[in-house]
């Protein structure tokens, strides 16, 4: 590995336009007046759960509990637009809402979708209900509403008349004693990684900053390593883990925590309510778009393991005894997983990438 890069370039991701948000007032305050409002149902839409986790887990009635989450695809759409290929960015809808639902334990059941466009372009929406489509299929889902909004003062467009945002909100149902919340990790839990399908929906300011305007490569240019062009990679849907989860959990598979690595990459493992360290031993080579964007933009390890996934598009936290059958039925899946480490005991919720010599907390990787 290079190690004429930059230590740490922490304002990499701030100067691609995106700002973190988790340790500013105005944060802090919106939390703390949207707290107030759990005080505000009684039964049925009582929250079971506090902020910070991949989905939020609400009373309906016993035995069963309703998780909701909401996501985006972010500046995904504009990687759409650059390619004007419109019939995937709906999977990655689903898959950024429906793999958070999952990590709570819940099984997703149903999806509604908010598209936001400059023009009301029927290609567009066609192709965008085909994604949608798609993703639904991939994780057994319902849409069964939405909205469409058509606000051309406010959506930007790389292409005229194909401007556009797209949002949904998941809900899916789960037990109340069935709830995973990260609370019964032990030392010595193992962590089984599960291959990403490439970039996913998170880190594309970056990667857009990096690929096309500091190294100068076009949407459309063909990269050997890819088998495809630069745009076309990008825009790979992200893979749903619906199906593979949902399957290890109702064979009982011991599973302690489930977590989605997006933005924060495997920082992600540490949103448990136990006091649990991450040791991860082994890290699969990346794929090859992660290696372009770091070379082309000489970008540090620590910044590059915070922004993307790096190839682990979700972990499994489980007992020992299970970790050989949560690789089975990831096998069966089609998806590749390692075992990469272990839990041990750590009140600072520390993550330890030992191949890159790295370790993370509070949103942040160093050198360890």
């Amino acid at each position: 590995m290079a190690t004429d890069r930059p230590a740490s370039r922490g304002a990499v991701y701030d100067d691609a336009g995106v700002v973190a948000v988790g340790d500013r007032p105005g944060f802090r305050a919106l939390l703390a007046q949207l707290r107030q409002t759990f005080a505000l149902r009684a039964g049925a839409g009582r929250p079971l759960t506090d902020f910070g986790h991949f989905a939020s887990v609400l009373e309906l009635g016993q035995p069963l509990a309703l998780a909701i989450s909401t996501d985006g695809i972010g500046t995904k759409a504009i990687v759409a637009q650059l390619v004007d290929r419109y019939d995937t960015v709906g999977i990655d809808c689903v898959a950024m809402n429906a793999n958070d639902v999952i990590c709570v334990g819940a099984e997703p059941i149903a999806m509604t979708d908010y598209i936001a466009v400059d023009v009301a372009s029927d290609r567009l929406l066609e192709e965008i209900g085909k994604g949608l489509l798609e993703g639904a299929r991939q994780a057994n889902i319902t849409i069964p509403g939405g909205e469409i909004s058509q606000i051309g003062e406010i959506i930007k467009s790389e292409r005229k008349s194909f401007g556009f945002d797209l949002v949904g909100t998941c809900v899916g149902v789960v037990e109340r004693e069935a709830v995973l919340t990260g609370a019964g990790i032990t030392e010595g839990d193992v962590i089984v990684g599960l291959a990403s399908s490439g970039i996913h929906s998170n880190g594309l300011s970056l990667a857009r900053q990096v690929l096309f305007q500091q190294a100068g490569l076009k949407p459309e240019q063909y990269i050997e390593e890819f088998l495809q062009t630069v745009g076309e990679e990008l825009l790979t849907p992200t893979a749903i883990y619906v199906q593979p989860v949902m399957q290890m959990l109702n064979e009982r598979v011991p599973v302690k925590s489930l977590a989605h690595i997006t933005s924060d990459g495997l920082l992600n493992l540490a949103r448990v309510e136990s006091a649990t360290g991450f040791v991860i031993d082994e890290l699969p080579e990346p794929p090859a778009i992660f290696s372009l964007i770091e070379e082309r933009g000489q970008i540090a390890p620590e910044e590059m393991y915070r922004v993307f996934n790096m190839g682990i598009g979700f972990c499994v936290v489980v007992s020992p005894a299970g970790a050989d059958r949560v690789k089975e039925i990831a096998d069966a899946h089609g998806l590749r997983s390692w075992t990469l480490g272990h839990c041990i005991r750590d009140q600072e919720k520390r993550v330890w990438l030992n191949p890159r010599n790295l370790v993370g907390k509070g949103g942040k990787f160093a050198a360890g």
